[in-house]
């Protein structure tokens, strides 16, 4: 008899222990897919913006948005700065040298002690950009409120001036076609060509030399919005990286959550 107790003892003791085993396997897998089953939850929820503290999730609509405010903010940070005086006379960047295909003219105008005469001429060609950035803001905002950004996220996603490069790429000849007549009144109101008809005149008298006129309207007009696009692209790096640059609520929300 006390063979038969011990023997059901130890049944008894074995089945316990097997279910108690099964049970445990049971919590732990219970447990995990429980836990997988939440993150899988949250981050549906991350998606879409809802629940917890995430930020919501951007349509390319806001995008959109964001990068053109972050062209126009740029802008028109960009033209006040250029548009002062000195804004690319003494700025190494902006500053627009005599014309690179006349250059030979200029080395023999120094020469016969035309130095004067030269620095005032490359004074007007910055002083005629520095003109014409005055108004120059609006044709770049036109430019940049037309302008269809194919794939706003992906140049949200970009290196730090991608918005920029899309408008230089995309808007590049139209803009400077309308910014023209503003570089010929800016030119023709600082008297750039009253600098450079002596300087051209002397020099054509001299014997044996190739007779120069480049066309100074275009050469100030790229030059001069070539510096802008420099400019903005250093105020869009500014509003992707600093915060304080943010200065309205579509660039706080695009850029705040492109990090």
């Amino acid at each position: 008899m006390k063979k038969i107790i011990v023997i059901i003892s130890v049944l008894a003791f074995s089945f316990n222990s097997e279910s108690q085993t099964l049970k445990d396997a049971w919590n732990t897998t219970k447990n995990a897919a429980t836990s997988t089953a939440t993150t899988v939850v949250d981050q549906a929820k991350s998606s879409v913006g809802l629940g917890g503290t995430a930020a919501p999730a951007l349509t390319q609509e806001e995008v959109v948005k964001g990068l053109r405010e972050a062209l126009t903010v740029g802008t028109n940070n960009s033209a006040a700065f250029a548009s002062k005086l000195d804004g690319y006379y003494k700025n190494p960047r902006l500053f627009i040298p005599w014309p690179p295909e006349a250059q030979a003219m200029r080395d023999k105008l120094m020469k016969m002690g035309f130095q004067k005469k030269i620095e005032e001429f490359e004074t007007s060609l910055n002083r005629a950009a520095e003109e014409a950035a005055k108004n120059a803001a609006q044709v770049f905002i036109n430019a940049i409120t037309n302008m269809s950004i194919s794939d706003g996220f992906a140049i949200l996603k970009g290196d730090d001036t991608a918005a920029t490069n899309y408008l230089r790429k995309t808007s590049y000849n139209p803009l400077i076609e309308k910014f023209m007549p503003i570089v010929k009144d800016a030119i023709a109101k600082v008297k750039v060509t009253s600098y450079w008809n002596p300087l051209v005149t002397a020099y054509n008298k001299v014997p044996g030399v190739k007779k120069q006129n480049p066309d100074l309207n275009d050469y100030v007009c790229k030059r001069g919005a070539n510096g802008l696009f420099l400019l903005v692209a250093d105020e869009e790096t500014k509003i992707r990286k600093d915060p304080m640059a943010r200065v309205s609520d579509i660039l706080k929300k695009v850029f705040g959550a492109a990090k």
